[in-house]
């Protein structure tokens, strides 16, 4: 078992832990982005159902639906960055590849809008079509008839729908759907164990983040919580006392480009985050020099204009590229000017940009708000430290 988990030697802990019944109800996988956090926990949830020998090839009736994402016993919370990983398989499948990958890369995205989760949401009745043609379009996969042009028709229309269903995604995991998700996990499980896969725990409302307390504090015998997180440090201390961390690592690019080998059939690359990153609409060094000159306008004492801004980094769509303006707004920050001032200048904004992005990533706060009250903050921090 855990076959499909490269390089990572934490895993070799969690399959002896499973092996000597010591893994605890709740776990934490923290590492750095494509570490392989996600398939691990996807993993850990087959094995925990697995009626057969627990290998990656078990054709097992639960392993068999955990491979297509409809085992009754998983449920997956929390916003990811599905559409490059989807585009990224696309471009593999119209090279000739089965299309099992793709449609795993699209389940992963449409398995966060389980009427579970949503149930107490007006939302589901909007997505809900949406759900249902993509499913059609996988399903026609199935079809001998399917020539290469049907098939890139076909995966440009699933495409559409996924894009327009990521707009649904909260960018943080609310409180409602947490309570969803405790009132599921008590419901006894017929067979193996019920297991609560939340991503990047760290983006959770305070009250949400509560409610998951209390649930970790009494969890129901027969569920398992498996979180995942970039950033440990920003986790719930009290939630983090409540479960065993495994730490992921960055892979070597020798072992990064085994993964895009062996996964994304991809030889020309040798990093994964810039291999996925190819499929962004507008590449991070655009988005980087649209910070620079953003940022030079405000130390400059002009106010640039929000939504130039956001339209020339394609709506921050997807959001990965919202925090690689953020990240070139600090760079700039901390090399526009050489000086003592500077350095609090740096420090202040740091603590604005932080502010930022959680306000969006957390909060749930729209980008255009977000980025004027970052203008004024910006502009602020420059007044203070030139009296």
């Amino acid at each position: 078992m855990g076959e499909n988990i490269f390089n990572q030697s934490s895993f070799e802990l969690i399959k002896s832990d499973i092996e000597n019944n010591r893994l605890p109800g709740a776990i934490l996988l923290s590492g750095p982005q494509f570490s392989g956090k996600f398939t691990a926990a996807l993993e850990i949830a087959r094995i925990l159902s697995c009626a057969g020998d627990k290998s990656v090839s078990c054709r097992c009736e639960s392993c068999r639906k955990f491979d297509d994402f409809t085992n009754q016993n998983l449920l997956v919370a929390g916003n990811r960055e599905c559409m490059l990983e989807i585009n990224a398989m696309e471009k593999s499948l119209l090279q000739g590849y089965p299309p099992f990958a793709f449609i795993r890369a699209v389940r992963k995205l449409t398995s966060r809008f389980s009427e579970i989760l949503w149930a107490e949401s007006d939302k589901l009745q909007k997505f809900a079509p949406l759900i249902e043609s993509i499913e059609d379009g996988i399903r026609s996969f199935s079809e001998s008839s399917l020539d290469s042009a049907k098939i890139e028709k076909n995966t440009t229309s699933i495409k559409k729908d996924c894009e327009k269903l990521s707009g649904f995604l909260y960018s943080s995991i609310p409180i409602d759907q947490i309570r969803c998700a405790s009132s599921w996990l008590r419901l006894r499980s017929t067979f193996g164990k019920k297991v609560f896969i939340i991503e990047n725990a760290e983006r959770m409302l305070d009250a949400a983040k509560n409610s998951l307390l209390k649930i970790l504090e009494e969890p129901p015998s027969d569920a398992q919580f498996i979180l995942t997180t970039s950033n440990r440090g920003a986790v719930m201390q009290t939630i983090l006392s409540r479960v065993r961390v495994y730490n992921f690592f960055e892979r070597t690019q020798l072992e990064q480009k085994n993964v895009l080998d062996s996964v994304f059939c991809e030889k020309d690359f040798s990093n994964i985050a810039d291999y996925l990153q190819s499929f962004l609409p507008v590449p991070p060094s655009e988005v980087k020099k649209v910070a620079v000159e953003y940022y030079s306008a405000v130390f400059a004492g002009r106010i640039p204009s929000v939504e130039s801004v956001i339209k020339n980094c394609a709506s921050f769509e997807p959001k990965i590229l919202f925090k690689e303006f953020l990240s070139g707004i600090l760079d700039a920050s901390k090399t526009f000017e050489k000086s003592s001032a500077n350095c609090e200048l740096a420090r202040r904004n740091l603590n604005s940009v932080s502010e930022c992005y959680n306000a969006v990533t957390v909060y749930n706060q729209g980008i255009t708000a977000a980025l004027e009250k970052l203008t004024h903050d910006i502009v602020m921090n420059v007044r203070f430290v030139s009296r």
